[in-house]
Protein backbone atom coordinates (compact mmCIF):
# COMPACT_ATOMS: atom_id res chain seq x y z
CA UNK A 1 0.00 0.00 0.00
CA UNK A 2 1.15 3.36 -0.93
CA UNK A 3 1.56 6.46 1.41
CA UNK A 4 -1.09 8.12 -0.58
CA UNK A 5 -3.37 5.27 0.39
CA UNK A 6 -2.01 6.95 4.70
CA UNK A 7 -2.55 9.94 3.51
CA UNK A 8 -6.30 9.32 2.27
CA UNK A 9 -7.09 7.67 4.61
CA UNK A 10 -6.15 10.37 6.96
CA UNK A 11 -8.27 12.90 5.56
CA UNK A 12 -11.39 10.61 5.20
CA UNK A 13 -11.34 9.60 8.79
CA UNK A 14 -8.21 9.44 11.02
CA UNK A 15 -10.65 7.45 13.03
CA UNK A 16 -7.93 7.86 14.91
CA UNK A 17 -11.04 22.97 21.80
CA UNK A 18 -11.84 26.20 24.88
CA UNK A 19 -12.90 29.79 23.40
CA UNK A 20 -12.48 33.21 24.08
CA UNK A 21 -13.36 34.69 27.47
CA UNK A 22 -16.97 33.81 27.01
CA UNK A 23 -18.51 30.57 25.26
CA UNK A 24 -19.41 30.99 21.85
CA UNK A 25 -23.16 32.32 21.58
CA UNK A 26 -25.30 30.21 20.12
CA UNK A 27 -26.23 32.02 17.49
CA UNK A 28 -28.15 31.29 14.42
CA UNK A 29 -25.80 31.53 10.99
CA UNK A 30 -25.01 34.98 10.34
CA UNK A 31 -26.15 35.92 13.98
CA UNK A 32 -24.85 39.21 16.16
CA UNK A 33 -21.35 40.13 15.00
CA UNK A 34 -18.76 41.77 16.60
CA UNK A 35 -18.41 44.84 14.62
CA UNK A 36 -16.28 43.44 11.45
CA UNK A 37 -17.07 45.76 8.54
CA UNK A 38 -18.69 44.61 4.99
CA UNK A 39 -17.68 44.71 2.34
CA UNK A 40 -14.08 42.74 3.32
CA UNK A 41 -11.61 41.26 0.79
CA UNK A 42 -10.05 38.06 1.96
CA UNK A 43 -6.79 36.94 -0.33
CA UNK A 44 -6.87 33.19 -1.20
CA UNK A 45 -4.94 31.09 -3.66
CA UNK A 46 -7.06 31.90 -6.74
CA UNK A 47 -7.51 35.31 -6.02
CA UNK A 48 -9.00 37.87 -3.66
CA UNK A 49 -12.89 36.95 -2.47
CA UNK A 50 -14.98 39.61 -1.53
CA UNK A 51 -17.96 38.99 1.03
CA UNK A 52 -20.47 41.89 0.50
CA UNK A 53 -22.08 41.44 3.12
CA UNK A 54 -22.58 39.54 6.78
CA UNK A 55 -23.43 36.16 5.96
CA UNK A 56 -26.36 34.65 6.92
CA UNK A 57 -26.21 31.13 5.41
CA UNK A 58 -23.09 29.27 5.55
CA UNK A 59 -21.64 25.65 4.30
CA UNK A 60 -18.45 24.71 6.12
CA UNK A 61 -16.33 22.11 4.24
CA UNK A 62 -12.66 22.17 4.81
CA UNK A 63 -10.96 20.57 7.55
CA UNK A 64 -11.99 21.95 10.80
CA UNK A 65 -13.81 25.17 9.31
CA UNK A 66 -17.32 24.20 10.70
CA UNK A 67 -16.12 24.05 14.28
CA UNK A 68 -14.64 27.40 13.65
CA UNK A 69 -17.45 28.81 12.79
CA UNK A 70 -19.12 27.30 15.88
CA UNK A 71 -16.24 29.04 18.20
CA UNK A 72 -17.19 31.87 16.46
CA UNK A 73 -21.06 31.82 17.21
CA UNK A 74 -21.92 31.28 13.76
CA UNK A 75 -24.01 27.69 12.81
CA UNK A 76 -23.41 26.47 9.51
CA UNK A 77 -26.22 25.01 7.63
CA UNK A 78 -24.02 22.71 5.92
CA UNK A 79 -20.81 21.57 6.89
CA UNK A 80 -17.95 18.51 6.13
CA UNK A 81 -17.18 15.54 8.87
CA UNK A 82 -13.85 15.15 8.11
CA UNK A 83 -12.78 12.83 11.27
CA UNK A 84 -16.10 10.97 11.51
CA UNK A 85 -17.63 12.38 14.58
CA UNK A 86 -21.58 11.43 13.32
CA UNK A 87 -24.63 13.49 14.94
CA UNK A 88 -23.62 17.06 14.41
CA UNK A 89 -20.13 16.30 12.85
CA UNK A 90 -17.86 18.13 15.70
CA UNK A 91 -15.88 16.63 18.51
CA UNK A 92 -16.90 16.95 22.31
CA UNK A 93 -15.33 20.24 22.42
CA UNK A 94 -17.85 21.40 20.11
CA UNK A 95 -21.03 19.53 21.15
CA UNK A 96 -24.19 21.51 22.02
CA UNK A 97 -23.52 24.82 19.63
CA UNK A 98 -25.94 24.10 17.11
CA UNK A 99 -29.88 24.65 17.36
CA UNK A 100 -30.32 22.43 14.23
CA UNK A 101 -27.40 19.87 13.41
CA UNK A 102 -26.03 20.77 9.54
CA UNK A 103 -26.55 18.70 6.63
CA UNK A 104 -23.37 16.34 6.39
CA UNK A 105 -21.60 16.89 3.12
CA UNK A 106 -19.18 14.53 1.95
CA UNK A 107 -15.42 15.61 2.39
CA UNK A 108 -13.39 14.47 -0.85
CA UNK A 109 -16.35 14.30 -3.63
CA UNK A 110 -19.05 17.09 -1.77
CA UNK A 111 -22.20 16.93 -3.19
CA UNK A 112 -22.17 20.32 -5.11
CA UNK A 113 -26.14 19.75 -5.82
CA UNK A 114 -26.88 19.30 -2.16
CA UNK A 115 -24.96 22.42 -1.70
CA UNK A 116 -26.70 24.59 -3.80
CA UNK A 117 -29.91 23.49 -2.58
CA UNK A 118 -29.07 25.01 1.30
CA UNK A 119 -28.64 28.40 -0.93
CA UNK A 120 -25.49 29.33 1.04
CA UNK A 121 -24.30 33.12 1.03
CA UNK A 122 -20.70 31.95 1.94
CA UNK A 123 -18.55 28.20 1.16
CA UNK A 124 -16.03 27.99 3.79
CA UNK A 125 -13.36 25.64 2.42
CA UNK A 126 -9.60 26.87 3.91
CA UNK A 127 -8.31 24.19 4.42
CA UNK A 128 -8.69 21.39 1.94
CA UNK A 129 -7.11 19.83 -1.00
CA UNK A 130 -6.62 23.25 -2.60
CA UNK A 131 -8.12 22.23 -5.95
CA UNK A 132 -9.25 24.56 -8.79
CA UNK A 133 -11.67 22.34 -10.26
CA UNK A 134 -13.56 22.32 -7.02
CA UNK A 135 -12.73 25.76 -5.75
CA UNK A 136 -14.23 26.83 -9.06
CA UNK A 137 -17.40 24.54 -8.78
CA UNK A 138 -18.28 26.05 -5.43
CA UNK A 139 -17.19 29.79 -6.23
CA UNK A 140 -20.39 29.33 -8.80
CA UNK A 141 -22.44 28.38 -5.73
CA UNK A 142 -21.54 31.09 -3.53
CA UNK A 143 -18.12 33.26 -2.53
CA UNK A 144 -15.94 30.76 -1.23
CA UNK A 145 -12.93 31.17 0.79
CA UNK A 146 -10.22 28.76 0.05
CA UNK A 147 -7.37 28.07 0.68
CA UNK A 148 -5.04 31.21 1.81
CA UNK A 149 -2.62 33.00 -0.87
CA UNK A 150 0.69 31.03 -0.93
CA UNK A 151 -0.90 28.02 0.75
CA UNK A 152 -1.36 24.40 -0.60
CA UNK A 153 -3.15 21.15 -0.25
CA UNK A 154 -3.61 20.79 3.99
CA UNK A 155 -1.60 23.34 5.06
CA UNK A 156 -3.80 25.78 6.39
CA UNK A 157 -2.55 26.70 9.66
CA UNK A 158 -4.69 27.36 12.67
CA UNK A 159 -3.85 30.87 12.71
CA UNK A 160 -4.89 31.28 9.13
CA UNK A 161 -8.08 29.29 9.36
CA UNK A 162 -9.45 31.29 12.46
CA UNK A 163 -8.57 34.91 10.51
CA UNK A 164 -9.74 33.85 7.24
CA UNK A 165 -12.90 32.34 8.68
CA UNK A 166 -12.91 35.83 11.31
CA UNK A 167 -12.93 38.29 8.39
CA UNK A 168 -15.97 36.50 6.45
CA UNK A 169 -18.08 35.79 8.66
CA UNK A 170 -17.89 39.78 10.42
CA UNK A 171 -16.24 38.31 13.60
CA UNK A 172 -12.47 39.62 13.50
CA UNK A 173 -11.96 40.74 17.37
CA UNK A 174 -13.32 37.08 18.32
CA UNK A 175 -11.02 35.66 16.05
CA UNK A 176 -8.62 37.43 17.52
CA UNK A 177 -9.74 36.24 21.32
CA UNK A 178 -9.82 33.19 20.02
CA UNK A 179 -5.90 32.72 18.90
CA UNK A 180 -4.48 34.71 21.99
CA UNK A 181 -6.28 32.58 24.02
CA UNK A 182 -4.43 29.61 22.62
CA UNK A 183 -1.13 31.16 22.40
CA UNK A 184 -1.56 32.02 25.90
CA UNK A 185 -2.12 28.12 26.52
CA UNK A 186 1.06 27.02 24.74
CA UNK A 187 3.22 29.78 26.17
CA UNK A 188 2.03 28.84 29.81
CA UNK A 189 2.60 24.94 28.97
CA UNK A 190 5.85 25.37 27.52
CA UNK A 191 7.20 28.07 30.56
CA UNK A 192 6.02 25.33 32.78
CA UNK A 193 8.33 22.90 30.72
CA UNK A 194 11.53 24.53 30.29
CA UNK A 195 12.69 20.75 29.73
CA UNK A 196 10.49 20.62 26.74
CA UNK A 197 12.38 23.15 24.81
CA UNK A 198 14.85 21.50 22.01
CA UNK A 199 13.74 18.32 22.75
CA UNK A 200 13.18 16.11 19.40
CA UNK A 201 9.68 14.82 18.80
CA UNK A 202 8.23 12.80 15.71
CA UNK A 203 4.38 12.50 15.32
CA UNK A 204 3.72 8.68 14.14
CA UNK A 205 0.86 7.50 12.73
CA UNK A 206 0.17 3.45 11.94
CA UNK A 207 -2.98 2.56 9.36
CA UNK A 208 -3.51 -1.31 8.93
CA UNK A 209 -0.49 -1.42 6.10
CA UNK A 210 1.77 1.21 6.58
CA UNK A 211 3.69 3.46 9.02
CA UNK A 212 4.13 7.50 8.64
CA UNK A 213 5.56 10.52 10.26
CA UNK A 214 4.29 13.74 9.92
CA UNK A 215 6.42 16.75 9.37
CA UNK A 216 6.83 20.32 9.63
CA UNK A 217 4.13 22.58 8.28
CA UNK A 218 1.31 19.60 9.88
CA UNK A 219 -1.21 20.97 12.81
CA UNK A 220 0.55 18.04 14.34
CA UNK A 221 4.34 18.51 14.21
CA UNK A 222 3.50 22.60 14.89
CA UNK A 223 1.15 21.59 18.24
CA UNK A 224 4.70 19.77 19.53
CA UNK A 225 6.68 22.71 18.32
CA UNK A 226 4.55 24.88 20.06
CA UNK A 227 5.69 23.29 23.16
CA UNK A 228 9.34 23.78 22.89
CA UNK A 229 10.31 20.70 20.97
CA UNK A 230 11.37 20.56 17.33
CA UNK A 231 10.91 17.68 14.70
CA UNK A 232 13.22 14.99 14.40
CA UNK A 233 15.69 15.53 11.80
CA UNK A 234 16.08 12.12 10.79
CA UNK A 235 12.07 12.53 9.91
CA UNK A 236 12.50 15.64 8.05
CA UNK A 237 15.28 14.72 5.76
CA UNK A 238 12.95 12.08 3.94
CA UNK A 239 11.03 12.50 0.56
CA UNK A 240 7.61 13.59 1.25
CA UNK A 241 6.68 11.49 -2.14
CA UNK A 242 3.84 14.13 -2.97
CA UNK A 243 2.11 14.89 0.29
CA UNK A 244 3.19 18.31 1.87
CA UNK A 245 2.55 16.96 5.29
CA UNK A 246 3.89 13.32 5.97
CA UNK A 247 6.14 11.24 5.23
CA UNK A 248 5.77 7.00 4.72
CA UNK A 249 7.86 4.52 6.94
CA UNK A 250 8.62 1.28 5.84
CA UNK A 251 9.54 -1.57 8.60
CA UNK A 252 13.34 -0.74 8.00
CA UNK A 253 12.97 3.02 8.22
CA UNK A 254 10.77 2.89 11.44
CA UNK A 255 13.80 3.19 13.87
CA UNK A 256 14.18 6.47 12.16
CA UNK A 257 11.16 7.74 14.57
CA UNK A 258 13.26 7.72 17.21
CA UNK A 259 13.60 10.63 19.28
CA UNK A 260 13.96 12.34 22.86
CA UNK A 261 9.80 11.87 22.54
CA UNK A 262 7.61 10.03 20.09
CA UNK A 263 3.43 10.82 19.82
CA UNK A 264 2.25 8.14 17.71
CA UNK A 265 -1.92 7.03 17.42
CA UNK A 266 -3.52 4.81 14.96
CA UNK A 267 -6.02 5.42 11.84
CA UNK A 268 -8.28 2.76 11.70
CA UNK A 269 -6.79 -0.03 13.56
CA UNK A 270 -6.69 -0.81 16.75
CA UNK A 271 -4.13 0.40 19.19
CA UNK A 272 -2.71 -2.21 20.24
CA UNK A 273 -1.71 -2.71 16.70
CA UNK A 274 1.00 -0.20 17.68
CA UNK A 275 2.27 -0.90 21.11
CA UNK A 276 2.27 -4.65 20.81
CA UNK A 277 4.25 -4.27 17.45
CA UNK A 278 7.81 -5.70 17.97
CA UNK A 279 9.47 -3.13 15.75
CA UNK A 280 7.84 -0.18 17.28
CA UNK A 281 8.78 -1.31 20.94
CA UNK A 282 12.38 -2.29 19.85
CA UNK A 283 12.64 1.46 19.06
CA UNK A 284 15.43 2.86 22.12
CA UNK A 285 12.61 6.03 23.04
CA UNK A 286 9.74 3.17 23.16
CA UNK A 287 11.66 1.04 25.33
CA UNK A 288 12.79 3.43 27.51
CA UNK A 289 9.14 4.96 27.95
CA UNK A 290 9.54 7.81 25.81
CA UNK A 291 6.44 7.72 23.99
CA UNK A 292 2.99 8.62 23.96
CA UNK A 293 0.50 6.53 22.41
CA UNK A 294 -3.13 8.23 21.78
CA UNK A 295 -6.01 7.29 20.30
CA UNK A 296 -9.73 8.56 20.46
CA UNK A 297 -11.39 12.28 21.19
CA UNK A 298 -7.44 12.91 22.09
CA UNK A 299 -5.87 11.62 18.83
CA UNK A 300 -8.59 13.86 16.74
CA UNK A 301 -8.04 17.06 18.83
CA UNK A 302 -4.55 16.59 18.70
CA UNK A 303 -4.99 16.03 14.51
CA UNK A 304 -7.99 18.71 13.58
CA UNK A 305 -5.80 22.00 14.42
CA UNK A 306 -8.49 24.33 15.69
CA UNK A 307 -8.29 26.15 18.65
CA UNK A 308 -10.85 24.20 20.32
CA UNK A 309 -9.66 20.88 19.49
CA UNK A 310 -5.96 22.70 20.40
CA UNK A 311 -6.69 23.17 23.76
CA UNK A 312 -8.69 20.22 24.10
CA UNK A 313 -5.71 18.29 23.20
CA UNK A 314 -3.56 20.16 25.80
CA UNK A 315 -5.95 19.50 28.42
CA UNK A 316 -5.33 16.03 28.24
CA UNK A 317 -2.35 15.54 26.56
CA UNK A 318 0.31 17.50 28.81
CA UNK A 319 0.37 14.50 32.29
CA UNK A 320 1.07 12.08 29.54
CA UNK A 321 3.87 13.81 27.92
CA UNK A 322 5.16 14.61 30.70
CA UNK A 323 4.94 11.11 32.32
CA UNK A 324 7.44 10.56 28.87
CA UNK A 325 9.66 13.17 29.24
CA UNK A 326 10.78 12.49 33.31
Amino acid sequence: MKFSKLVLAALLVLALVGCSGTAPDKARPGGAADGGAFPVTIATKFGEVVVEQQPTTVVALGWGDAEVALALGVQPVGASDWLAFGGEGVGPWAAGRYDKPPMLIATMEPDFEAIAALQPDLILDTKSSGDRARYDRLSELAPTIGVPAGGDAYLTSTRQQTTMIAQALGRTAQGEALLTKLDTAFAEAAAAHPQWKGQTVSSVTRTSETWGAYIEGSERVQFMQNLGFVQNPAIAELPTGGSGFSVSLSPEQLRRIDADLIVAFPIYIDTSQITADPLFTAVPAVAQGRAVVIDGDLSQAYSLGTVESQLYALDKIIPELEKATR
